[in-house]
C-alpha cells in the first residue's frame, strides 16, 4: 500500500492498493467545505490530488489567497505575536522584580498577582517553545512526526491557558472575599489560592495526557480532538470563565450597593474599589471571547480566532503587569521615593568626594600645609637653637 504522506499542505494518512482516500480542504481555507482525494495506485505511488487544490479549496495562481500568500500573511502574523509575548514578558518580570524588591508590597494581594504573573510568563515562553519545537522547520513532515518532545511542547502550551484562566478565576474570587468579609486572614486564604490555582491546571492536564495516550495517541497531539478528549481541557476552561462571569455580575451589585450605602467608607474603600477596576477589566477582556468559540469547531472563524487568541491575546501579559503593577498607584509613589533616596545618595557621595577634594586643593590648606612643613624642618630647628645659644 502507500505510505503516510505529507504535501506540504495536508497529511494523507496510509492507504491499502486502489483505495481512494477523501479529506476536506486544510483548515486555514476556512470558507471552503470542499473535499479532496488522492488514490493508492497499482505502483503503491500517490496520484495527485483531484480536484486539485486550486479548483477544491477555492484559489488560483493569480489570487491574492494563494499558498505563498498565505505563507507570507502567517508569517507577518508570527511577527505580531512573537513582539506582543516578548512585550508581555519584559514587562511582567520587570512586574515581579519590583514586587519582590519592595517589603511594602509583600501582601497576600500582591501575592496572587505575582502567580498571575507567572502564569502568563509560562504562557509565553509554552508558545515559543511549541515554534520552535513544531515549526522551526519547514521540511518536517507533519505525518511521521510524533515525538515526545513535540507533545510535551503541546501539554506545556495547554498547562499554560489553563494555569491563565485558573487564575484569574483566583483574582475574582479574592476580590468577592475583600468585599464580603471585612477582616481577611492572609495566611488562611493564600495557600488554598495557590493550591487551587496550580494544583487544578495539574489535575486536567494529568488526565487531559493520559487520555491522549490510551485514546487518542497521534501526532503531536495539536490535531482537531473529538468528544471526550476535547472537553477535558474545554470544560475546565468554560467554567472558570462562566464563574468569572457570575463574580463579575456579583461585585458590580456589591460595588455598587457599598458606594450608595457609604459603608465601606475610608481608604479600605479606595483600596477595594482601585482593585475592582483592574479585575473588573480582565473578566471580561480575557473571558467573553472563550465563551463565543467554545461551542464551535476548532476551524469555524480561524481568522478571528487568530487575532483575538494570538494576536490580541499576546499582549495579554502587558496589559495585566500595566494594571496590577505600573498603574498602581502605590506603586508609582514607592518606585519615586527610590529614585529620590537614590538621587540623594549620588548628591551625598558627589559632596563628599568634591569636599575632600577642595579641601586638599585649597589655597588656605595649601599655606597651612607648608607652615607645618616650616615648622618641622631641619633648618628651622637649627635657626632656633641657635637662637637660644645667643641669648644664654
Amino acid at each position: 500500500g502507500c505510505a503516510r504522506d505529507w504535501d506540504g499542505l495536508t497529511c494523507w494518512p496510509r492507504a491499502t492498493f486502489g483505495e481512494v482516500v477523501k479529506i476536506p480542504c486544510p483548515r486555514f481555507f476556512e470558507e471552503f467545505t470542499s473535499f479532496l482525494q488522492r488514490n493508492c495506485t497499482q505502483e503503491e505511488y500517490w496520484s495527485e490530488p483531484f480536484p486539485p487544490y486550486t479548483i477544491a479549496c477555492g484559489f488560483d495562481e493569480g489570487s491574492s489567497k494563494g499558498p505563498e500568500d498565505q505563507k507570507s500573511y502567517y508569517s507577518a502574523f508570527w511577527r505580531v505575536y512573537t513582539a506582543g509575548y516578548a512585550a508581555s514578558v519584559t514587562s511582567l518580570i520587570t512586574a515581579l522584580i519590583v514586587f519582590a524588591a519592595f517589603r511594602k508590597f509583600h501582601c497576600t494581594r500582591n501575592y496572587i498577582h505575582m502567580h498571575l504573573f507567572v502564569s502568563f510568563i509560562l504562557r509565553a515562553v509554552a508558545v515559543f517553545t511549541k515554534d520552535a519545537v513544531l515549526f522551526a522547520d519547514e521540511t518536517m513532515d507533519h505525518c511521521l512526526m510524533s515525538t515526545v518532545a513535540c507533545k510535551a511542547a503541546v501539554a506545556f502550551f495547554q498547562f499554560s491557558i489553563l494555569a491563565n484562566f485558573f487564575w484569574l478565576l483566583i483574582e475574582g474570587i479574592y476580590l468577592q472575599t475583600l468585599l464580603l468579609l471585612t477582616f481577611v486572614s492572609n495566611k488562611k486564604f493564600v495557600w488554598w489560592f495557590i493550591f487551587t490555582g496550580w494544583g487544578a491546571p495539574t489535575a486536567v492536564m494529568f488526565a487531559w495526557v493520559l487520555t491522549r495516550i490510551h485514546q487518542q495517541n497521534t501526532g503531536c497531539w495539536d490535531d482537531d480532538e473529538n468528544g471526550v478528549v476535547l472537553w477535558i481541557i474545554k470544560g475546565p476552561i468554560l467554567l472558570t470563565v462562566l464563574i468569572n462571569f457570575v463574580i463579575f455580575i456579583n461585585v458590580i451589585r456589591i460595588l455598587v450597593h457599598k458606594l450608595k450605602s457609604q459603608e465601606g467608607g475610608g481608604s479600605h474603600s479606595s483600596h477595594f474599589v482601585r482593585l475592582a477596576k483592574s479585575t473588573l477589566l480582565l473578566i471580561p477582556l480575557f473571558g467573553v471571547h472563550y465563551i463565543v468559540f467554545a461551542f464551535f469547531p476548532e476551524s469555524t472563524g480561524l481568522e478571528a480566532r487568530l487575532y483575538i487568541e494570538l494576536g490580541l491575546g499576546s499582549f495579554q501579559g502587558f496589559v495585566v503587569a500595566l494594571l496590577y503593577c505600573f498603574s498602581n498607584a502605590e506603586v508609582q509613589t514607592e518606585l519615586k521615593k527610590q529614585l529620590c533616596r537614590w538621587q540623594y545618595q549620588e548628591y551625598l557621595t558627589f559632596s563628599h568626594k568634591h569636599g575632600a577634594l577642595s579641601r586638599e586643593t585649597s589655597p588656605v590648606n595649601y599655606v597651612t600645609q607648608l607652615s607645618l612643613l616650616d615648622r618641622i624642618s631641619p633648618k628651622r630647628r637649627t635657626s632656633v637653637l641657635q637662637d637660644g645659644v645667643t641669648t644664654v
